[in-house]
């Protein structure tokens, strides 16, 4: 049987077989359960905090959570909606044994899913989950009368998580123009909130939410409409939340984008030249852009590679003691101030990095230049075979040699998928594009099934 936790957490169709009420009630009564009901060598309760984003699915879910919690005899801190980083500051800053958020990040609305956090707003390792999914199958422990846990609402969760922001930034946004697109998501209006608060002048798109708009035409994913919006409002620059916002990508003055990897390349600059980089070294996967890592050596900023996934970055962090890393995709993870990834921080950081350079966001980006990057995806192949079949590795070593220190070349089994992502990077759009489909070719004859 599949396992039920994916790289984060429990996600799929709301209402479908894997993500409805029965699931979200019976994942809370385990968690009770592997967690604890009551702190160790005493009676008192365990707490959890428990959020969502705006989904309408959301509505009925966290309800179910929480009747899983409290009549397992866990106290409840429902913090209502607010973002996923929020959720994770919020379990520590509460001091809630641990945390549940329900979200489906950048899926469409008609998706959900539901992710734990440890004690300290923390992400669960594989064991944790592991666990709690064992756990679902065991016998109900429901306690009776005063033993039941209590459901608290809490109204100042967005007040706590945006002056805990603020308290990090480095540098005041006067004087800045900035667009903020929260994708009618979790962030749609803590987002907004905190430019202002940091003091810049915002303009705001979307951030309507009714439950089935998250993420249909705006946010991360769909950075259109946030282009459209910074040239027409003629604004400094423009950011975009995904739906529970744990990324943040940018766009320029002109509209042109800043990605993930041009993120992590400007805080990690303005970080070292603060003194402010750990070992002065950046975290990031596979699947960052060449052009980044060459930058980086440049600036004496050494790298870190993981696997693609923002759950290994921060492993390597936690392990190693860094404190700046993430993803091309916008997932930037900032120890210093919070636990997991973080959209709304990582734009004010890229915010403050502007104001305090006196440099424009387009004169930041060029810090590094971004090699043409092309990757497909090989399907119905034997992926387990990918690392080790002669041919392909023997058609990997020519590429890698035609390439030279200018480009590279990444074969990926999906984690997700049954399919091979196959990937190359050179110095011209079109020779990543030959070599990319030349060793698809190759994939797909020798590994088909």
């Amino acid at each position: 049987m599949a396992r039920l936790f994916g790289t984060d957490g429990v996600r799929g169709l709301a209402n479908g077989p894997v993500i409805n009420a029965d699931t979200a009630l019976r994942l809370s009564e385990a968690a009770a359960r592997v967690f604890g009901r009551t702190i160790t060598g005493g009676a008192q309760r365990m707490t959890a905090v428990v959020g969502r984003d705006p989904r309408a699915s959301g509505e009925f879910l966290s309800a179910a959570v929480i009747a899983g919690l409290a009549s397992s005899g866990v106290d409840v801190y429902d913090v209502g909606v607010l973002p996923t980083p929020a959720v994770a500051f919020l379990t520590a800053d509460l001091g809630a044994n641990f945390g549940v958020m329900l979200s489906a990040s950048h899926n469409a609305m008609p998706d959900n899913g539901i992710k734990f956090f440890a004690l300290g707003g923390h992400k669960l390792p594989d064991e944790v989950e592991d666990r709690i999914e064992a756990a679902m199958d065991a016998p109900a422990d429901r306690p009776t009368g005063a033993a039941v846990g209590r459901v608290h609402r809490v109204d100042d969760g967005a007040e706590r998580y945006v002056a805990h922001l603020l308290k990090a930034l480095p540098h005041e946004l006067a004087g800045l123009h900035v667009v903020v697109d929260a994708a009618h998501g979790a962030a749609s209006e803590v987002g907004p909130d905190a430019f202002r608060r940091a003091g810049a002048q915002v303009t705001v798109i979307g951030a309507e939410p009714d439950g089935l708009n998250i993420n249909d035409g705006y946010g991360s994913t769909h950075l259109d409409k946030l282009k459209q919006a910074v040239v027409e409002a003629g604004a400094d620059f423009g950011v975009a939340f995904d739906g529970d916002a744990d990324r943040c990508l940018a766009v320029d003055a002109s509209g042109t984008e800043v990605d993930g990897d041009q993120i992590m390349a400007i805080l990690a600059v303005g970080m070292k030249e603060r003194g402010a980089l750990k070992e002065d070294t950046l975290v990031a996967t596979v699947m960052s852009n060449l052009g980044l890592y060459q930058a980086m050596e440049q600036r004496g900023i050494s790298i870190k590679q993981t696997a693609v996934g923002d759950r290994y970055v921060l492993e390597e962090m936690r392990a190693s003691g860094y404190n700046l890393g993430g993803e091309q995709s916008g997932h930037v993870i900032l120890t210093d101030v919070g636990t997991t990834g973080d959209g709304v921080l990582t734009g004010l950081m890229l915010a403050a990095q502007v104001a305090s350079s006196g440099s424009t966001m387009a004169q930041l980006a060029t810090v590094m230049t971004r090699l043409p990057q092309h990757m497909v995806n090989v399907k119905g192949v034997d992926k387990a075979a990918a690392s080790t079949h002669p041919v392909v590795l023997n058609a990997i070593s020519e590429a890698e040699l035609e390439l030279g220190d200018n480009g590279r070349v990444l074969l990926r089994p999906s984690g997700t998928e049954p399919v091979v992502r196959v990937m190359a990077e050179a110095p011209t759009a079109e020779l990543a594009q030959q070599i990319t489909a030349r060793l698809a070719a190759v994939v797909q004859t020798e590994l088909a099934l």
